[in-house]
């Protein structure tokens, strides 16, 4: 009988997509040529994404023991391989060191440990990333509207429904797989006082913007692609 994979589930809280138009011939040269560089609208798409992550735990069995909980901010764009669209990462910052180390082993993402604090201030989220090297991210976010379902063949869709990561590691493309429920989206109202997370330069003014309250995630482990 065949060795069932672990599994990985968590549960991500308080997520803003904050979706930044760019050029396609900015981003094409920082995304493996195996990968199809996805457009939509016209136009190739950066996002960067702060949340919390709780409930860490191999799926089955309870939180990892002093990794279950942690603040973590992504910087991705959106590619396809084989006609399965999914998420290439530039970056992954989180706030748990023993998580950025299996992370980096496990899945052989960019992952770094950060410096990252969420405070609410009413209805408001106030939320600061900084890493070494002058990275960092500093916002204020909250729900403005009701909940709603991306719909089919739409933008949003295309930005946030995505059901896999790619990853490269020593010359071979791999792929793993993320399960959950359609995203629970609100649109949103941002203030973003400092933003180098991105590689490179990206427009300041007016970004797509949404909000997600709650998504419980599993992860299947990274397989070639």
């Amino acid at each position: 009988m065949p060795k069932r994979p672990w599994v990985m589930g968590q549960t991500w809280d308080d997520l803003l997509f904050v979706q930044y138009r760019v050029p396609a011939v900015q981003l094409r040269p920082l995304v493996p040529n195996r990968l199809e560089l996805q457009e939509h609208s016209g136009s190739a798409w950066l996002g960067v994404t702060p949340f919390v992550i709780t409930g860490l735990r191999a799926r089955g069995l309870l939180p990892l023991p002093f990794a279950s909980s942690f603040r973590e901010l992504n910087v991705r764009t959106y590619v396809a391989h084989g006609g399965k669209p999914g998420i290439w990462f530039f970056s992954l910052d989180a706030s748990s060191q023993v998580a950025v180390e299996a992370a980096r082993r496990l899945y052989r993402l960019p992952y770094f440990q950060a410096e990252i604090s969420l405070r609410r201030r009413g209805d408001e989220i106030l939320y600061d990333c900084s890493r070494a090297g002058g990275k960092a991210f500093a916002a204020a976010y909250r729900p403005d509207g009701e909940v709603f379902n991306a719909a089919p063949g739409s933008l949003e869709e295309f930005l946030t429904e995505r059901y896999c990561l790619y990853a490269e590691h020593e010359g071979g493309l791999y792929r793993a797989d993320i399960h959950h429920r359609r995203w629970p989206l609100q649109p949103a109202e941002l203030r973003i006082d400092l933003n180098t997370m991105p590689p490179m330069k990206v427009p300041q003014d007016d970004p797509l913007v949404h909000y997600s309250g709650r998504q419980d995630v599993v992860i299947w482990p990274l397989e070639r692609a």
